[in-house]
């Protein structure tokens, strides 16, 4: 029942969310605040750990295929597939996850125990609306961008890797990436930042915006938030494959 009473004030929330703006202005002044917080002060975290994770499917793919029956292209083409359809999509709102949805509970966590909320809704502001909107619209905004640049970084770091534990050739992997390319997987990856796009923002923004209690509930209610956004997208994760590569 608990599970029920949840996803029933979840929805609630998300229709105070997307009622009608009072002032547009003011929305749109937040809006690129957060696209500032939580977009572009993640980039840094995102380039790092897809050159990292980009050098480590190399090794790994060049050890899994040391086999002269296997092309040497092959490196460069399992790096490719596997950061378009997994990793830059699916992996990277796992990490984000952390990041940007503990920011955004203990943020907006803060603002109910400390009654700043609860003043909006005295003044006659739809609370909801003002705090988390910006929030939503701003993570799915930046999402498929981050995407973009985690796959880029991640072929690049894969290439450099490569070339200095000398397990592939330039030519080869490069090859390899240019090999058997779909253009449907990155539309099909970038469906699935959007989805997660709005589970990294609106999650965590409702675990943060119905706390009760102090400070020692807002950390355990960033906890559970995050907790609850990386089930949710496997969860998605694994519908929108079945649906979109069936």
């Amino acid at each position: 029942m608990k599970f029920f009473f949840h996803i029933g004030r979840y929805f609630v929330m998300l229709k105070k969310v997307f009622a009608r703006p009072e002032k547009y202005r003011m929305y749109i002044r937040q809006l690129f605040h957060e696209i500032e917080n939580l977009g572009l002060n993640s980039i840094g975290i995102v380039v790092i750990i897809s050159v990292f994770i980009g050098g480590i499917m190399v090794i790994q793919f060049a050890y899994n295929m040391a086999n002269p029956l296997y092309p040497s292209e092959l490196v460069g083409l399992g790096t490719r597939d596997t950061l378009l359809l997994e990793f830059s999509s699916t992996m990277l709102a796992l990490i984000m996850a952390g990041k940007i949805g503990s920011n955004i509970t203990s943020e907006i966590g803060t603002m109910r125990v400390t009654e700043q909320i609860d003043s909006l809704e005295i003044m006659g502001v739809n609370s909801a609306s003002y705090i988390i909107l910006p929030k939503i619209v701003a993570v799915v905004f930046i999402f498929p961008f981050l995407y973009i640049l985690s796959v880029f970084f991640g072929l690049v770091g894969g290439l450099f890797t490569g070339i200095l534990s000398d397990v592939v050739t330039m030519k080869d992997y490069i090859d390899g990436i240019q090999f058997l390319f779909i253009p449907y997987y990155v539309m099909f990856s970038i469906i699935k930042t959007l989805v997660f796009g709005f589970l990294v923002a609106s999650v965590p923004a409702y675990f943060g915006y119905y706390v009760q209690g102090g400070a020692l509930e807002v950390g355990k209610a960033s906890t559970r938030a995050v907790v609850n956004t990386n089930i949710l997208i496997l969860f998605f994760d694994l519908i929108l494959t079945r649906l979109l590569l069936a």
